[in-house]
């Protein structure tokens, strides 16, 4: 495989997701539910739709891929592949609930990346593994695959956090940053919320084990880890803080009519054209690009690429409904954010609702400047997550659940 022929795998635009969910439309049945769990290897994942690095960045928005689904099928034969789609909306609506956790995430990061640097030995066997030079046959491979395609089959992604964690016992967040870093599909409640739920600290004393024979069925026999490789006598991690608890999420503020606005575009919702703004009445577009801030590390070449294609398409298409061409802000100064606007002469900046990650962080350090310069940020937010979000207290129960409401809500 070669890194540099990767990026045509996922061709960052909205109608290449299109034609990609369009494609496998008529897979979203009985076929989604007995081929999903199955990976044949790169190149070969045909029984799983591989529409997430378009879901991420909402170029094809969940409402979209239902509606596909349901169209072509009755709902019990679809109901796999909708659950699918809920659990994003699940993990990101569990993390808005509950911000602290992303936090607690970051600075635990912070630290077990230090440690490295303390501990030769842990710091050689993290180098290992993610060389993909462990000994293990199929974590070697599911490290390559990821470092060279930016993508894993979810129920690889799931075998080879267990590894990581159980039988090579090495940091669960330098695992979770070696995804971030590569996936380009990476979202930060999915991925976070993802490994702590292999780990034991999602669902507080389970834990995800990887095994022998689940490997050598789910991957058609591949991969055959003789039963002495893996860790079978797993204990779930446990950490010092208690998870807190559920609160609602934060409430957009909305847009107000009649103040001079700007348009800022960014990596968590590309689809603007969805929203009530007014287009032809902005006095400036900027695309907002974060794909760095994802770690302290170093961020795979191909997130960024798809990141700025997803960016540009999005520009693209708000110029086509009258907006002004978009400038690129990189978000290192967050003073560049409040430079563009005044140079716009906005006092409000309008923005798809900016969910915990990389995003807001970068936004919450620009907060203060931005009040003093007597900018607002007008947030608008999605109806799917109003309605769902408020489910995502607990377990994935209650959201699978709620399911057929959401959808009754959503017309």
């Amino acid at each position: 495989m070669d890194i540099a022929a990767h990026p045509a795998a996922w061709t960052p635009s909205r109608a290449a997701g299109l034609t990609r969910a369009k494609a496998f439309q008529p897979s979203m049945g009985s076929r989604y539910t007995n081929r999903r769990n199955y990976d044949q290897g790169p190149g070969r994942h045909d029984g799983v739709s591989q529409l997430s690095p378009y879901v991420r960045r909402r170029l094809v928005t969940e409402r979209e891929l239902v509606d596909l689904a349901l169209a072509s099928h009755d709902k019990n034969a679809a109901e796999k592949f909708i659950h699918e789609v809920f659990w994003r909306t699940y993990f990101k609506g569990w993390l808005e609930n509950r911000p602290s956790v992303w936090t607690q995430y970051r600075t635990g990061l912070e630290r077990d990346l230090a440690g490295l640097g303390g501990d030769k030995g842990l710091a050689k066997r993290v180098r290992q593994a993610e060389d993909g030079a462990t000994g293990i046959e199929c974590f070697d491979a599911w490290a390559e695959e990821l470092v060279e395609t930016g993508y894993l089959h979810n129920h690889a992604r799931m075998w080879f956090a267990s590894i990581w964690v159980f039988t090579l016992g090495l940091p669960w967040r330098i695992g979770a940053d070696f995804f971030l870093r590569h996936l380009i599909d990476g979202d930060p409640a999915s991925n976070t919320l993802g490994w702590r739920w292999v780990a034991g600290l999602h669902t507080k004393g389970k834990a995800y084990e990887a095994q022998a024979w689940n490997i050598e069925k789910f991957t058609g026999g591949r991969f055959r880890p003789a039963p002495r490789d893996l860790n079978a006598n797993i204990v779930p991690l446990e950490e010092a803080a208690e998870v807190p608890p559920s609160s609602p999420p934060r409430t957009p503020s909305g847009i107000q009519s009649g103040v001079p606005s700007a348009l800022l575009i960014h990596e968590d919702d590309c689809r603007v054209e969805d929203f009530a703004v007014p287009f032809n009445d902005l006095a400036g577009v900027a695309t907002l690009r974060v794909s760095h801030l994802r770690s302290p590390r170093e961020v795979a070449p191909y997130v960024h690429d798809f990141d700025t294609g997803a960016l540009a398409d999005a520009a693209a298409r708000a110029s086509e409904h009258g907006a002004p061409e978009a400038k690129e802000i990189v978000a290192d100064r967050p003073e560049r954010l409040i430079e563009w606007a005044e140079r716009a002469g906005a006092k409000q900046i309008i923005t798809p609702f900016i969910p915990v990650g990389p995003t807001q962080d970068y936004l919450l350090r620009a907060a203060p400047a931005l009040k003093q310069a007597g900018i607002r940020l007008a947030e608008v937010r999605r109806d799917w997550d109003s309605l769902t979000w408020p489910h995502a207290t607990a377990g994935f129960f209650k959201v699978k659940k709620a399911i057929p409401k959401v959808l009754s809500q959503l017309g």
